[in-house]
C-alpha cells in the first residue's frame, strides 16, 4: 500500500507555526535586549570523579552579559581556586580535577547570574555529585544446602552507589546463568529459586555490580548451593541413625504457591508522573507457579503495559495519575493460588502548564507575564526579578504582582529586567526565566528577500514572514505587484506572520508580498511560490511468491515533476538491502537472483525528491519443498502392527499436504525402500500393518504444493516374527510350449510375503474331466515348473501352495491349463465367393472341427493375391495379401480390389502354434469399373476455326472402354464462361480435328473416358484459335505430360508467351481436398522432377506462371507405380561399384593399349572372336523399330533382359544406346521392375535412335571402342 512520509499538513503548520512564534518574540541580536540562558547543565549533576568537573552555562544580550557563580547559595569566588576557571565570553566553569582536584572537595549547589544593563537571567540549582563504585563489604557466606523442591533466595545486597550499579549474575566462566520461570532475579538484584533441582547445585554463583558512570563491575564472593535429593538424603540419615530409630526423608512433595516478595498480602507503591513504574512478584511452589497481573477496578493500560521477568514484573511507562490504584498479582500452580495487593498512588513533580515568555514592550505599552504549573501536590508558585525576590527587589509602578501573573501598565524603558517563576513542591521545582525589554523599533522584516518556497500541489504552502517592531507591527499579504490584499477562506494568516495555504493548487503559483507597519514605519518583502506536480508511483511492486532458487522482480515505475529530481530508494524490512550481488537495482525494478529463505520479508520502494516522498511495499514470501521430518519413534511394537510417530520440518511458507511413509526390509531387500501409506498433513502419528518375518525401517515424507522432501533419517529397526505364509503366488498359468509338456508358471511370493525362513512351492496338477489323483511336487524357491508326457492340448486343473519352514499357507484356488499345442490338422471347407462390386467380395468358409485345431482357436486368415488385369491380359506378379478374421468367424469382406481382374484366394485356420493347411485356391474375378482420366490430353495445330486435340489411353481402363466424353466451352476476356458443347468419341480414337470454332477465343476442353460401367474421372485443357493465322501472344502452358515412377514423375511442358516467366508445379492426391502443394522451378525450364510422392497413388498436376495471375495449366492426373516388395538397388549408383569399375576400365585400358601397340607391330587381339565365344545367352536383342524391350514371357527360351543390360546382340554399342540415364529414352520413365528383377512398361517421347556409322568394321577398334564394347 502506497503512503507518504512528509509530515501531514495540520502537523506541519503546527511545527512551523510554534517555531515561527519563538522566532518572532526573539530580538535581533542588534538590539539592546536582557540576558537570556542558552545552555546549563542538568539538575542533578553525576561527575566521574577521575575527570574534570564541566559545569556548562550559555546566556546571549545585548550588551553581551557578564557571569557569575553561587555555591552552596554564597558567592562563589573563581579567581581564589586555581582548579577553577571560566570559558572566555561564557559562563562555563571548568574544575581541573585531573592535576591533582578532588571531586569530593567540589560537591555543593551551584547556580548561575548572567547579567547586563538591562537585567539578570539565574541558572536551575545544580546539584554536583561524584559517582561512587564501592566495594562489597567482605562478609563469611555459608553455603546453602536445600532439599529438592525448596525454595531459595541468593541476597545480592550490593553496595550503595551512585547511581544505583546494575546487577546481574554470573559463574566463574562470566557466563551468565540462566534464568526461566522458575529461577529469575529480583528488582532488587537477588536471586529467587521458586523450587529447587539437582541441577542447580553448584559453587559459583556470583552476583556482579556494573557502574556505567566509572565503568566499573564490582564482583561479589561465591555463593555455594548443595542440592540434596531424596534418596541421597535417605542415605545420609540412614548413616547417621541407629537401627531402632526411624527414620526417613518425605518425597519430594507438590506444594501450593507462597510470595517469596514482596511479603505479606498488601503493600504500597509511589511513583512519580512520567516515570516508569514497576510492580514484582516472585512465588514459590511445585510445580513451578504461574504469575497473573490485574487492576481492581479497571483495565491495565493498554499500550503502555509491557510484562518481563516471566511476568513477575509489571512495566507501565509514562505512568499518569490516572494510573493510581490497587494492582493485584496472582501466582497459580495446579494445587492452588497466592495474591498480593500494591496500592501504587502517582505523585508529579511540577509540570508547566503555561511557562512565562519573553515580553517586549514599547514605551506606554501593557503587558503580562503569565506563570502556571501544576503537580501533586500542588506547587508553590514565587517570582523573582533579576534574580532576587520580588518582594524585596527594587520597586517599579508600572508592574503588579497578582499570583501567577505579573501585570504592567504604561511601561518605560527603566523597566526593563528579567524575571523568574519558580515552582515548587516536595518532588521538586521549575524555573524559568523570561524578560520585559521595553523597545522603541519600526519594523523590520527578518525572512531573506525573494526567498523561494516550492511546495507540492494540493499540499500546505507556508509563506515566512519573520518580523519584528515594537509596537508589534500589523501583517498584511499580497498576491502579486498590484495584487489587492488577501482575506477569506482560502488563506490562514499566522500571528508570527506566517501565511497558510492550505491546499496550494497550480494557480496558487506567484509572487506574494508580505507588508509590517507599526506607528514607527512600514517595511514590505517579496517571496516566490512554486507549485510542483506530485511524485506518484504508477506501478507498484506487488505479492510475488517465488519458489527457492528462482528469480523474482518488484517494479517501481515512478511519475514524477519535470523539475525535480527522484531517487529511487528500496528497503527490505524497513531496513538496508542486504550487500549482496544477487540484488540488482534497475532503473524501475529490483531483481533478486537465486533466491534464498532469507530473502523473504517486505520490499519497500521510496521515492524521495526535496518536496515529497511516496513508498510502496510488497511481500515477497519464499516458498520450497519442506524440511524433512526427524525424531522418528516406534512404540506399541506388536506381531503385526506399530505405531510410528515423527515431527515435522519446516514447511518453508508452503503448508504440508500429507506425509509418505516408506519402509526397508533390512532382511530380504537392503537398500529398497517401498511404498507404505500416506497420511494428511495434519497427522504426525499412524498405526502401521506389519507382516511376519520383516526387519522393518521405516522413513517418512513431507509433501507441499512446489514438490516432495527429502526423506528423514530411517527410524530404529523393527524385526516381527515368523509365521505361516499369508497368501499363495498369484497369476498361475499353465500353457505348454511343446505338443507333449505342460509349463506352469506363476508370480513368485516377495520377500516379505515369505513370513519365514525356508519358502517353497507345492505345485500339483491333473487332467480335466479324468477321474485322476492329484499329481504335487515341492520345488524351491522358482516361479516354473514342466511337467513332461502329456496328450497335445488337453485341460488341467492346477494350483500352487506356498509354504516355509514354519507350515503350509491357506488352501489355494485351482485354474485351469492346457498341455501344449500342435498345429492345426485340416483346411477350411466350403469357401465361397461373393463379389458385391468392382473393388469389395465376401468370402465365406466352412469351419474345422474342434478337435482337428488341436490348440486354442485364434481364428481364420484369408490368402487373396491378384492373378492378371482383364483389360490389359497380360500376367503380373503381385504380392500376396493377408486377412486376418479373429476367433470362430465363417465369413469376411475383401476390400481394396481392382476392377475388371482376375484374383485367387484361400483360407487357413489358426491356433497359437501356427497356420494349418491351406484350402483349394478359389478363383473370382471383379467386374468392370470407371476408368481413371486419359493419361494425357494435347491439343496442337491452332487455326481460325479448328483445334486439334490428340489424347492418350487411361492408365487403368478398370474395363473395356466403349468411348470418350468431349465437352469444351468458350472463355471470354474477364474469364467468363460460354456454353458448354458435348461430342462423344469412338474407343478407338487417339485424336480429334474440332473444327467451326470461332477465331481468336480460348476454350476449355474436359476430357474422360467411359466403360460400359460410367465416366471416368476427367482431364481439363485450354487452348486458344489464332487470328489472322498469327499465332497468339497471350501466354499459355500446354502440353502437360508426365512420366511417373514408384516415387518420382517427370513433368514437362509446353510454354507460349512473354520470356523470362519464372514457372511453379502443383500438385495433390487425385480425389483429395486438400490444399495444392507448390514446388518453385530454378530458372526458365519447362521441365521438373517431383519426388517423395507415395507409390500406388493418383496424383493430380498442373502448372503455373509467377506474376501471371491466375494463369495456370489444366490439370494433368498421373499414378505412380505400386511398392516393390523388396526395393531393387541400382547398382550402378553405388559409390563402391562406380570405383570398381573405374579400377577395372583403367586396367582394360592400360591392357588395349598394349595389344594396340603389338598388333600395330603386326600382332592382333582376338577381342570380337572371344566375345563372341562367351556370349551371355541370357541377353535379349532389342526391337529395332522402337528399341523397346520385348514383352514379359515364362518360355525358358526367352529370358528377361537383365537390369542395366542395353547392349544388341552383336556385342558393340551405339554412342546414343549408352545407359547412363533413361532421359535418353524420353521425357520420363513409366516402368518398373518386377519381383524377380524383370523391367515391365514402355520407354516413350523420343524418336528412334540412327544407326552408328562404322559398327559393323571388322577393322581393330579404337582403345575408346574397344573400352565400351567392355562396359
Amino acid at each position: 500500500m502506497m503512503k507518504k512520509k512528509s509530515i501531514s499538513s495540520s502537523k506541519a503548520s503546527l511545527v512551523l507555526f510554534l517555531c515561527q512564534m519563538i522566532s518572532a518574540l526573539d530580538v535581533p541580536l542588534d538590539l539592546s535586549q536582557p540576558p537570556t540562558i542558552t545552555q546549563q547543565s542538568p539538575k542533578d549533576y553525576i561527575v566521574d570523579p577521575r575527570e574534570n568537573i564541566v559545569i556548562q552555562c550559555e546566556a546571549k544580550g545585548k550588551p553581551p552579559p557578564s557571569f557569575s557563580w553561587t555555591r552552596n547559595g554564597t558567592h562563589f569566588d573563581i579567581d581564589k581556586d586555581a582548579q577553577v576557571t571560566m570559558k572566555p565570553n561564557s559562563g562555563t566553569l571548568v574544575i581541573n580535577i585531573m592535576n591533582g582536584g578532588k571531586a569530593e572537595a567540589y560537591e555543593g549547589v551551584y547556580q548561575c547570574t548572567a547579567r547586563n544593563e538591562r537585567g539578570a537571567a539565574i541558572s536551575n540549582n545544580i546539584v554536583i555529585r561524584p559517582s561512587r563504585s564501592p566495594l562489597w563489604t567482605k562478609e563469611k557466606l555459608e553455603p546453602n544446602q536445600v532439599r529438592e523442591g525448596d525454595s531459595l533466595v541468593l541476597h545480592c545486597r550490593p553496595p550503595v552507589g551512585l547511581p544505583p550499579p546494575i546487577i546481574f549474575w554470573m559463574d566463574n566462566a562470566f557466563q551468565r546463568l540462566p534464568q526461566s520461570e522458575r529461577v529469575s532475579q529480583g528488582l532488587n538484584g537477588d536471586l529467587y529459586f521458586s523450587n529447587v533441582q539437582p541441577e542447580d547445585t553448584r559453587e559459583d554463583y556470583i552476583c556482579y555490580a556494573r557502574f556505567n558512570h566509572t565503568q566499573t563491575i564490582q564482583q561479589k564472593q561465591p555463593i555455594s548451593v548443595k542440592v540434596f535429593s531424596m534418596d541421597s538424603l535417605n542415605d545420609t540419615i540412614a548413616a547417621n541413625l541407629s537401627d531402632t530409630d526411624i527414620y526417613g526423608a518425605k518425597p519430594v512433595t507438590e506444594r501450593q504457591p507462597i510470595l517469596l516478595t514482596p511479603t505479606g498480602s498488601t503493600s504500597t507503591k509511589v511513583e512519580l508522573r512520567g516515570n516508569v513504574l514497576l510492580l514484582e512478584c516472585i512465588a514459590a511452589g511445585l510445580p513451578t507457579p504461574v504469575i497473573r497481573w490485574i487492576k481492581e477496578g479497571g483495565e491495565l493500560p493498554a499500550n503502555r503495559t509491557f510484562f518481563e521477568n516471566f511476568k513477575k514484573t509489571l512495566k507501565i511507562i509514562d505512568v499518569s495519575e490516572a494510573d493510581s490504584g490497587n494492582y493485584k498479582c496472582i501466582a497459580r500452580n495446579i494445587l492452588g493460588s497466592a495474591h498480593h495487593v500494591i496500592s501504587v498512588t502517582v505523585k508529579a513533580a511540577p509540570y508547566w502548564i503555561t511557562a512565562p515568555r519573553n515580553l517586549v514592550l514599547s514605551p506606554g505599552e501593557d503587558g503580562t507575564l503569565i506563570c502556571r504549573a501544576n503537580g501533586n501536590p500542588k506547587p508553590n508558585i514565587s517570582w523573582l526579578a533579576n534574580g532576587v525576590p520580588i518582594a524585596i527587589a527594587p520597586e517599579d509602578p508600572s508592574r503588579k504582582v497578582d499570583g501567577d501573573t505579573i501585570i504592567f501598565s504604561h511601561v518605560q524603558e527603566r523597566s526593563s529586567a528579567v524575571y523568574q517563576c519558580n515552582a515548587s513542591n516536595e518532588y521538586g521545582y521549575l524555573l524559568a526565566n523570561a524578560f520585559v525589554n521595553i523597545l522603541a523599533e519600526p519594523p523590520r522584516i527578518l525572512t531573506p528577500a525573494n526567498k523561494l518556497y516550492q511546495v507540492i500541489a494540493d499540499s500546505p504552502a507556508l509563506l515566512d514572514c519573520a518580523y519584528f517592531g515594537s509596537p508589534k507591527p500589523e501583517i498584511e499579504w499580497f498576491k502579486g505587484v498590484k495584487g489587492s490584499i488577501l482575506r477569506g477562506n482560502e488563506y490562514i494568516f499566522h500571528d508570527n506572520g506566517t501565511l497558510e495555504i492550505p491546499v496550494a493548487q497550480k494557480d496558487s503559483a506567484g509572487t506574494y508580498t508580505c507588508v509590517a507597519r507599526n506607528e514607527l514605519g512600514k517595511i514590505q518583502n517579496e517571496v516566490q511560490l512554486e507549485v510542483k506536480d506530485p511524485t506518484m508511483i504508477i506501478k507498484q511492486p506487488e505479492y510475488k511468491v517465488i519458489q527457492r532458487y528462482g528469480q523474482v522482480s518488484f517494479e517501481c515505475i515512478i511519475k514524477h515533476d519535470s523539475t525535480l529530481l527522484p531517487t529511487v530508494t528500496w528497503l527490505k524490512d524497513n531496513d538496508e538491502l542486504p550487500d549482496d550481488e544477487r540484488f540488482l537495482i534497475g532503473k524501475d525494478n529490483l531483481t533478486i537472483m537465486n533466491v534464498t529463505d532469507k530473502d523473504d520479508g517486505t520490499y519497500t520502494c521510496i521515492v524521495n525528491t526535496t518536496l515529497d516522498s511516496v513508498s510502496a511495499s510488497a511481500v515477497l514470501t519464499v516458498v520450497a519443498r519442506p524440511n524433512p521430518p526427524f525424531d522418528l519413534e516406534l512404540t506399541g511394537q506388536l506381531e503385526r502392527s506399530v505405531e510410528l510417530s515423527w515431527i515435522p520440518g519446516d514447511e518453508n511458507n508452503s503448508p504440508i499436504t500429507n506425509f509418505v511413509i516408506e519402509y526397508e526390509d533390512g532382511l530380504h531387500e537392503p537398500g529398497v525402500w517401498h511404498y507404505q501409506t500416506e497420511v494428511p498433513g495434519t497427522q504426525t502419528t499412524i498405526q502401521l500393518k506389519l507382516s511376519p518375518y520383516v526387519n522393518y525401517s521405516f522413513r517418512v515424507i513431507a509433501v507441499n504444493e512446489i514438490g516432495r522432501s527429502q526423506p528423514s533419517e530411517p527410524s530404529e529397526q523393527y524385526l516381527t516374527k515368523s509365521a505361516n505364509p499369508d497368501e499363495n503366488p498369484s497369476n498361475v498359468q499353465g500353457i505348454g510350449s511343446e505338443p507333449d509338456n505342460l509349463v506352469i508358471t506363476w508370480e513368485s511370493l516377495k520377500g516379505f510375503q515369505s513370513n519365514g525362513p525356508g519358502l517353497q512351492y507345492k505345485v500339483s496338477w491333473r487332467q480335466k474331466d479324468v477321474d485322476d489323483e492329484w499329481t504335487s511336487v515341492i520345488v524351491a524357491n522358482v516361479s516354473k515348473y514342466i511337467v513332461s508326457g502329456t496328450p497335445t492340448f488337453v485341460p488341467y486343473e492346477i494350483k500352487v501352495q506356498a509354504l516355509n519352514d514354519l507350515g503350509y499357507a491357506p488352501e489355494p484356488s485351482e485354474v485351469i491349463g492346457h498341455s501344449g499345442e500342435d498345429l492345426p490338422m485340416v483346411a477350411p471347407g466350403n469357401v465361397q465367393v461373393h463379389v458385391i462390386n468392382s473393388t469389395l467380395a465376401k468370402v465365406h468358409w466352412d469351419p474345422v472341427p474342434l478337435k482337428t485345431v488341436r490348440g486354442h482357436l485364434q481364428g481364420y486368415k484369408v490368402y487373396y493375391w491378384k492373378v492378371q488385369s482383364l483389360s490389359r491380359r497380360s500376367k503380373r506378379h503381385v504380392e500376396k495379401k493377408i486377412l486376418t478374421f479373429r476367433g470362430n468367424k465363417t465369413f469376411g469382406m475383401l476390400p481394396g480390389l481392382e476392377p475388371y481382374s482376375s484374383y485367387k484366394l484361400n483360407v487357413r485356420v489358426v491356433n497359437g502354434k501356427g497356420e494349418g493347411p491351406a484350402s483349394p485356391d478359389k478363383v473370382f474375378k471383379t467386374p468392370e469399373g470407371v476408368p481413371s482420366s486419359p493419361s494425357f490430353l494435347k491439343i496442337t495445330n491452332p487455326t481460325l476455326n479448328s483445334l486439334t486435340l490428340e489424347w492418350g489411353l487411361p492408365t487403368h481402363p478398370n474395363g473395356v472402354l466403349t468411348s470418350y466424353i468431349l465437352k469444351f466451352q468458350p472463355i471470354n476476356n474477364t474469364h467468363e464462361l460460354g456454353p458448354l458443347v458435348e461430342i462423344r468419341i469412338p474407343a478407338n480414337e487417339s485424336s480429334l480435328i474440332l473444327k467451326n470454332l470461332n477465331y481468336s477465343t480460348r476454350y476449355k476442353f474436359y476430357f474422360n473416358a467411359q466403360t460400359s460401367v460410367g465416366s471416368g474421372s476427367q482431364i481439363t485443357e485450354e487452348a486458344v484459335t489464332i487470328m489472322d493465322e498469327v499465332q497468339p501472344l497471350y501466354p499459355r502452358i500446354r502440353n502437360v505430360t508426365t512420366a511417373a515412377a514408384e516415387t518420382y514423375a517427370n513433368i514437362s511442358w509446353e510454354y507460349e508467351g512473354p520470356d523470362h516467366v519464372n514457372f511453379y508445379v502443383e500438385y495433390g492426391v487425385a480425389g483429395s481436398k486438400e490444399d495444392w502443394k507448390k514446388e518453385i522451378v530454378n530458372g526458365s525450364r519447362s521441365f521438373f522432377v517431383l519426388k517423395g510422392l507415395t507409390p500406388g497413388t493418383a496424383y493430380k498436376v498442373r502448372v503455373g506462371a509467377e506474376g501471371l495471375s491466375g494463369f495456370r495449366s489444366s490439370e494433368d492426373v498421373f499414378e505412380t507405380g505400386p511398392a516393390m516388395a523388396s526395393r531393387q538397388v541400382d547398382i550402378a549408383t553405388q559409390g563402391w561399384f562406380i570405383g570398381l569399375m573405374c579400377a577395372v576400365a583403367l586396367l582394360i585400358l592400360i591392357l588395349l593399349i598394349v595389344c594396340f601397340i603389338r598388333r600395330n607391330k603386326g600382332g592382333k587381339y582376338p577381342v570380337k572372336e572371344k566375345e563372341d565365344a562367351h556370349a551371355d545367352p541370357e541377353i535379349q536383342p532389342m526391337k529395332e523399330d522402337d528399341g523397346t524391350f520385348g514383352e514379359y514371357s515364362d518360355a525358358e527360351d526367352h529370358k528377361p533382359l537383365k537390369k542395366g543390360s542395353r547392349t544388341p546382340s552383336d556385342r558393340t554399342v551405339k554412342k546414343e544406346d549408352s545407359d547412363d540415364s533413361l532421359v535418353d529414352y524420353g521425357e520420363g520413365v513409366n516402368g518398373q521392375f518386377n519381383e524377380d528383377g524383370s523391367f515391365i512398361g514402355q520407354y516413350s517421347g523420343k524418336k528412334e535412335k540412327e544407326p552408328a556409322e562404322g559398327n559393323e568394321s571388322s577393322e581393330a577398334p579404337s582403345p575408346v571402342n574397344a573400352m565400351n564394347s567392355f562396359v
